[in-house]
């Protein structure tokens, strides 16, 4: 059995592995730290888990094979520094920390997109998982990236659940004013901008202008993504279509839809769903997840599974809510 700790597991994305990880058939959670909660017990946070476990939150790892990290943003490096990891312990961060910056405190984090970096994940010893917008819009561009065919801008505008903002409150994530609700943020400068563009710019061998409009919904969970840039001349919508279903035919969990998608599909599940068609000589990709599965735990968890030579989708094959 894989020991796994999870540190930040208060929060939604530390809630989320949690649920995956307590019916993972080869995991075994060992610790789940916080500070804010030290000695309760887990379920007195993520009420959905009683009966599940009797787990306590505490603050130690507890020798860990796999330790996750869902802290906030910039908080891994700072957790590194001050807790005694064993060497032997893999870590994978769903934070923005390792992201850009792959190396830290004598560790190398790869980047973990799953579908790009198979190889590189099941030899890694630390995973640097990928931003939830990152990971949708870049789904929707890998068989493009990979056979060359980026070769204008990339226009993405993607809505996103209130539940991508974090767990603790502010005024944009307030019931009050999403419910009923959609507002633009972060125009043309989203954070994850940058990964997107390092990652695509790596496969297609240069570096793509990505212009990003994200949006704030009115729902809980799930990331829809619209994705286009000018087709290459000659490619008809079938040709795209087959190198769709060509680039993700060895994937559990990413496939190409003959029919448009949507979230209902995904939601709950470490599924991505894209539908490509060809409009006035533009190939337009539709991308669906679930921005705490396929966009964070589910992700980790499945980076996991190929780092432990297991079954890329073992323990997540999980049941969507359809209606």
């Amino acid at each position: 059995m894989i020991r796994a700790a999870i540190a930040g597991g208060t929060g939604y994305t530390g809630g989320e592995l949690l649920r995956i990880l307590l019916h993972h058939p080869e995991t075994d959670v060992v610790s789940v730290l916080t500070t804010s909660a030290d000695g309760k017990p887990v379920t007195s946070v993520h009420r959905d888990l009683i009966g599940d476990t009797d787990l306590c939150f505490g603050t130690e790892l507890n020798d860990p094979d796999v330790l996750f990290l869902c802290l906030g943003h910039g908080l891994s490096r700072e957790f590194i520094d001050t807790h005694s990891i064993g060497s032997g312990c893999r870590i994978i961060d769903l934070g923005n920390d390792f992201r850009l910056d792959a190396d830290y405190a004598g560790r190398h984090f790869v980047y973990g997109l799953t579908e790009s970096a198979r190889g590189e994940i099941r030899s890694a010893g630390n995973i640097a998982n990928p931003g939830c917008f990152a990971t949708a819009i870049q789904l929707a561009l890998l068989p493009l990236a990979a056979n060359g065919l980026i070769r204008d801008e990339v226009h993405a505008s993607a809505v996103t659940g209130s539940t991508g903002a974090g767990k603790k409150p502010g005024e944009t994530t307030h019931f009050s004013y999403r419910d009923n609700n959609l507002s633009i943020y972060k125009l043309f400068s989203h954070q994850h901008l940058a990964e997107i563009r390092k990652n695509i710019g790596s496969i297609s061998g240069s570096i793509p202008t990505v212009n990003f409009v994200p949006f704030r919904g009115d729902f809980t969970r799930g990331i829809f993504a619209s994705v286009y840039t000018r087709a290459a001349g000659g490619m008809t919508e079938e040709a795209y279509v087959r190198l769709f279903e060509e680039y993700y035919s060895s994937s559990p969990s990413v496939f190409h839809s003959a029919e448009p998608v949507s979230l209902k599909e995904v939601v709950n599940t470490n599924k991505a769903l894209l539908h490509a068609e060809l409009h006035d000589g533009y190939i337009h990709i539709s991308s669906v997840i679930d921005n705490l599965l396929k966009g964070a735990a589910g992700q980790a968890v499945q980076n996991m599974n190929l780092m432990f030579s297991l079954p890329e989708d073992c323990g997540l094959r999980l049941k969507p809510s359809a209606f």
